[in-house]
């Protein structure tokens, strides 16, 4: 591990010291990717420096104490070499955290896609509920979202909606949220009182922007050019500025109509497109590295169930991870942290397991 951090620190200069060459300044392709791999490294040299600085505390304060003969002075270097190797443990724990491959994808933003499963209207009651759930999150952490296409029932539910959020980190976030989400509760329309459950299925695919090199040729694609549908009044254009493109490799259908000009609503098409058969890609990789899916909280697979949110007893249940939490009314409002740094700490301490078996 530490010939690796020792190499890692070595780059984290060469990179300070290229920073500052003129050449470098000048061209901003080059600065920003420097810029991107110095900020990545911080965190660990930051540690990996306190790390070493505690190491020498040790051997300092080992030495003092065999040069001591006062013995307050003693009591004092007993201290500080215990908070010393105290420090040092946590701190290995951290750049072992560190040192864990990173998903090339994290930094990315997200398109969610969340569909209406089992369930009819009280399903789509509960994707709309859940749209508005990752909205509220979003939200908090300041991050933007867009919608990119909604299916609206006329109750308020939602067949369908795919959307957008972007973010720093975005996608380190919110890939724990792909999985079937199942709901348990009285609908509104049941007069005999009795529980149903619904279910919704969510993506959370990575945006495929500029760096992933993704070609859609001009052969495998049909655009068809219509007038948005809707549920009524300004919801509805009165030109075709809605876009559907259907991907004939794939069969991939994508839509979407929430702007008023067709050139908008095109990009924002192919952009969806383009995340899809990028997530297509990466499952087929995950496939294909069936021990890391194993080692990952949740296989990944869109058929999983994740998640029950149970009304009438106000929980929520992760099965991934076995966390139950009575906080329903705040989860459905967006406050779902607690659930997400619990998968992400469960990922990565799988990861750490399988890490050390090698």
């Amino acid at each position: 591990m530490f010939d690796k951090l020792d190499d890692l620190l070595r780059r984290y200069e060469e990179i300070l010291n290229e920073l500052h060459e003129p050449t470098v300044t000048e061209n901003k392709d080059r600065y920003r990717k420097l810029m991107k791999e110095q900020s990545d490294l911080m965190p660990l040299v930051d540690a990996y420096t306190e790390y070493k600085k505690c190491k020498q505390d040790v051997e300092d304060s080992l030495a003092m104490l065999d040069e001591e003969s006062d013995e307050e002075m003693k009591e004092m270097i007993k201290e500080t070499l215990s908070d010393a190797k105290k420090r040092i443990e946590e701190l290995e724990g951290e750049l072992k955290v560190l040192l864990l491959p990173k998903d090339p994808n994290d930094d990315k933003n997200v398109i969610v896609e969340i569909r209406a499963g089992a369930g009819g209207d009280e399903a789509a009651l509960f994707a709309a509920e859940i749209y508005r759930m990752y909205v509220h999150f979003a939200e908090g952490r300041r991050w933007k979202v867009e919608t990119i296409n909604v299916d609206e029932i006329g109750i308020g539910g939602m067949k369908e909606v795919q959307f957008m959020i972007s973010g720093q980190g975005a996608y380190s976030v919110m890939k724990y949220e792909s999985g079937v989400h199942r709901v348990q509760r009285v609908p509104e329309t049941e007069s005999g009182g009795r529980i149903h459950t619904s279910t919704i299925s969510v993506a959370v695919m990575p945006e495929a922007d500029e760096d992933v090199d993704i070609v859609i040729e001009d052969k495998d694609i049909r655009i068809d050019v219509m007038r948005a549908s809707g549920n009524g009044g300004q919801c509805v254009n009165t030109t075709d500025s809605a876009v559907r493109l259907t991907h004939y490799p794939t069969g991939i259908v994508v839509y979407s109509q929430t702007e008023k000009s067709q050139i908008q609503n095109k990009a924002k098409a192919f952009a969806l497109l383009k995340s899809k058969l990028y997530d297509m890609e990466l499952q087929k990789r995950h496939d294909a590295e069936a021990d890391l899916r194993r080692s990952q909280v949740g296989t990944g697979d869109r058929s999983e169930k994740i998640r029950t949110y149970n009304f009438p007893q106000g929980r929520v249940t992760d099965h991934r991870i076995g966390l139950t939490l009575y906080k329903l009314d705040k989860i459905m409002n967006g406050d779902i942290d607690e659930i997400l740094d619990a998968c992400m700490a469960a990922d990565q301490a799988a990861k750490l397991a399988k890490m050390n078996e090698e």
